[in-house]
């Protein structure tokens, strides 16, 4: 028996040995709740933003010049159900689950406000972090890579992207290029998608002010990589410099990057939100940061149409935090099973 025991010891070993760098980060992440928690925020986020409108109560928004039934509201005269607040607070209504989180001082339903901006708060999060960390890989590969003079330009550009306010950066260029914006929306014929012009020049600007952190890590671990013995090996042999970056250093950097992406999307959306909520953003996409800013003014009234899209930017970084903490955990090759 107790050799039988030993055996399967030492089987459940060499299996542990022998794993793959993401099978043994895998089960790491499973014994971490917090991280796991975060992950089904992402996901459940995920699947709203995708699946949203199919069960949303009412649709996105109504006809600004013309009555919507759906909202039992018509918006010339104001009259209808504006500025209800939740149905399960309505002492009128206690039983009703009509308004979930209140109406709008326009009379539309928070709760559907809130499915429906899902979508763009994934696009922007999804979107913002594809550009970010595409920049960051290519200017910290770069740099990191050939160093020198390269090296020396490369991080005084970043250096400059460092310095000054991003923020007061972003606005200006948002209010620049977005008042320009012709039509609301790109339609894609063949995939019948409407695509928000003015949101996704948001996007690009949040994109192209934030990569310059991100640039300076990547460059560190490429540092780092170049002048391990593998890397010299491998230019021995006769690799190129293309060959050993894409297929020898980037693999060696995807439990970084994925970490830093997580994290860099929860970092986009909070921005998104600041700056819609400041007025700068796309007035025709309805986003969390554009639901807050259009309520503002009457907070002391509706407070629930600024407390309710509140709690969902919350929620949805937190749950991007827990991830990208948990994933951080995962995959640090200094901690041991």
């Amino acid at each position: 028996m107790a050799s039988n025991k030993t055996g399967q010891k030492k089987k459940e070993k060499s299996k542990r040995r022998g794993a793959s760098q993401w099978a043994v980060a895998w089960r790491r992440f499973k014994r971490n709740k917090a991280g796991i928690f975060g992950l089904i925020i992402v996901m459940a986020v995920f699947f709203v933003g995708i699946f949203g409108s199919f069960f949303a109560p009412y649709p996105a928004r109504p006809d600004p010049h013309a009555y919507d039934p759906f909202y039992d509201i018509d918006p010339i005269t104001g009259i209808g159900d504006v500025r209800k607040p939740p149905s399960w607070m309505d002492p009128e209504e206690p039983n009703s689950w009509k308004y979930l989180f209140g109406t709008t001082p326009i009379g539309t339903d928070v709760f559907s406000d809130i499915i429906h901006g899902t979508k763009y708060t994934v696009y922007v999060g999804v979107l913002v972090t594809v550009i970010t960390m595409a920049l960051s890989i290519a200017v910290g590969a770069i740099a990191g890579f050939y160093g020198r003079w390269v090296d020396n330009i490369l991080m005084r550009i970043s250096e400059v992207f460092l310095v000054f306010p991003s923020l007061l950066l972003i606005l200006v260029f948002v209010r620049i290029f977005t008042v320009s914006v012709g039509e609301p929306f790109l339609n894609i014929p063949i995939i019948n998608i409407q695509i928000p012009t003015g949101l996704t020049i948001v996007i690009v600007i949040l994109g192209l002010f934030n990569w310059a952190s991100n640039a300076r890590m990547i460059r560190g671990e490429f540092l780092r990589v170049r002048e391990l013995e593998f890397i010299e090996a491998e230019r021995a042999l006769g690799a190129g410099n293309i060959r050993i970056i894409f297929r020898h250093i980037l693999p060696n950097l995807m439990s970084s990057i994925i970490v830093v992406s997580s994290l860099t999307i929860a970092y986009a959306i909070l921005l998104e939100a600041a700056v819609s909520f400041l007025g700068f953003g796309d007035a025709n996409t309805i986003t969390w940061g554009q639901i807050l800013q259009e309520n503002f003014s009457e907070m002391r009234i509706v407070w629930w149409a600024e407390v309710f899209p509140g709690i969902a930017i919350l929620l949805t970084v937190f749950g991007f935090n827990l991830l990208g903490d948990g994933l951080s955990d995962a995959m640090n090759p200094r901690l041991r099973d």
